[in-house]
């Protein structure tokens, strides 16, 4: 996501990290190309008017401000903008402490609204919630099937009505259902049309009159850009929306409707689609999103994936091994394992702060990970504990098995030792163990409290010392 902002400010950024100061010349310079990024991501000219003049009075007011790299300054401002359109917090769902909590879910036919209605019982439900999920959708004649087998799919039973009753009926009975059941949570999934219509909107305007929902959502599907952000006007003046769902933010590379929907509507994001899972769904936290927009990286959300979908016994295992410089390829073939639980390894690196800007990054090929995978599976686990023993016939059959040459068995090889001696160094040096993040512990600030085996010994001197006298 935001692939065209992020290169586009990646080149503005890097012309002026160059430049010994700023001046009003090289950032009215600046501004311009950011103007034109803003613009080719499909963001609103009003924002991009009104963003722009916002970030040149920061930048010429940071002009004064002496130590401290230009360029940084610039990209300060740059960020701190962008945090203030899309939030600047992010904005949690607000649930009744008194009962249950109805959320109605609406939104315009092939935005994603059914399966966001799953994925966000299947979220609430991890968090110890107890949903139910209600078809008011009539319209589609798929719609019913789709969330019952969706919600058999999440373990999160589905109210539905075939004896013709009208939606806004059927959201009344389902209240009342869910309420004798103990369901905490309803979310009733409404019909979409293709366009915006007098219809759509009385039929909705009905069922909010009717069940008084605690929480009106709008499912928007980002990559209609600006057609997005005016749909989301039209819901919101008709049935004062409380908040949004971007769904389909993998799949846009400008990112023009989550920076100008905010500031349209008045109304926050909420959660965020990024993938087809039924747990690709995210709170939509703004910083964080800046972050990855400006190619900064999000380790929280990277810490949060792994905490979530790592199994910790295993991350502890291989923290131990990597701490003794014990690392196998069976070992190696277990974290590919731990990390495809989070997510797509390209999705990933990007969230590694630095790593997503590093030469050759913008080439990552996730092929290159399924063929070295292909090939250590085609070791026997005697060569995968001990790569040492394996010789030019063992070479030529893992090659066979695994489709590919003898010349690449010799590269995962090196390379494997390469990741060995690396993270033995990082060991001795005291540094954080990297592979403390698969076991969701945050990376400290500085140099870690371990002691190296030469600073034992002088601590052990001193003792020795302290007892003679």
């Amino acid at each position: 996501m935001f692939e065209t902002i992020t290169d586009s400010f990646g080149k503005v950024f890097g012309g002026l990290l160059s430049r010994n100061r700023l001046t009003e010349s090289n950032i009215d310079d600046a501004l311009k190309e950011v103007r034109r990024a803003l613009v080719d991501a499909d963001v609103n000219f009003r924002v991009v008017r009104q963003f722009v003049g916002s970030v040149k009075e920061k930048a010429l007011g940071a002009i004064l401000v002496r130590g401290v790299n230009p360029g940084e300054q610039f990209i300060k401002a740059v960020h701190d903008e962008l945090i203030d359109l899309m939030g600047p917090e992010s904005s949690p769902l607000e649930l009744n402490p008194d009962g249950a909590t109805v959320i109605m879910m609406c939104g315009l036919q092939g935005s994603g609204k059914t399966t966001t209605c799953a994925k966000l019982a299947a979220k609430l439900k991890s968090q110890g919630r107890q949903p139910m999920l209600v078809a008011a959708d009539v319209q589609r004649p798929a719609a019913i099937l789709q969330l019952q087998v969706l919600g058999e799919q999440v373990g999160v039973p589905v109210y539905t009505e075939t004896n013709g009753a009208s939606p806004p009926e059927i959201c009344r009975n389902a209240i009342g259902e869910g309420k004798k059941q103990g369901r905490d949570i309803i979310i009733l999934d409404t019909a979409g049309r293709l366009h915006i219509d007098d219809e759509l909107m009385s039929e909705l305007e009905q069922i909010a009159r009717g069940t008084s929902p605690h929480q009106i959502l709008l499912v928007n599907d980002s990559m209609l850009g600006q057609d997005a952000v005016n749909s989301a006007k039209e819901f919101n003046d008709r049935l004062s929306i409380d908040g949004l769902i971007l769904t389909k933010m993998d799949g846009d590379s400008k990112g023009g409707a989550a920076l100008t929907i905010k500031q349209v509507t008045g109304k926050p994001v909420k959660f965020i689609g990024v993938g087809e899972k039924i747990d690709d769904l995210e709170i939509f936290h703004p910083d964080r999103l800046v972050s990855r927009m400006l190619g900064m990286g999000d380790i929280v959300t990277l810490v949060e994936k792994a905490q979530e979908k790592v199994d910790q016994d295993v991350a502890l295992k291989m923290q131990r091994k990597v701490m003794k410089n014990r690392v196998t390829l069976e070992d190696l073939l277990t974290q590919f394992a731990q990390m495809e639980k989070m997510g797509p390894i390209q999705d990933l690196i990007k969230l590694i702060p630095g790593v997503a800007n590093m030469p050759g990054m913008d080439n990552f090929d996730p092929k290159e990970i399924r063929r070295f995978k292909g090939i250590i599976q085609s070791m026997t686990k005697q060569e995968r504990l001990h790569p040492e023993f394996i010789d030019g016939g063992r070479k030529r059959r893992i090659a066979k098995g695994s489709g590919s040459t003898p010349q690449d068995i010799n590269r995962v090889l090196k390379e494997f030792q390469m990741m060995r001696k690396m993270l033995g160094g990082m060991t001795k040096k005291g540094t954080i163990d990297p592979m403390a993040l698969l076991s969701g512990e945050m990376p400290a600030k500085g140099k870690s409290k371990q002691k190296t085996r030469s600073q034992l010994r002088a601590q052990r001197k001193k003792e020795k010392k302290k007892r003679r006298r």
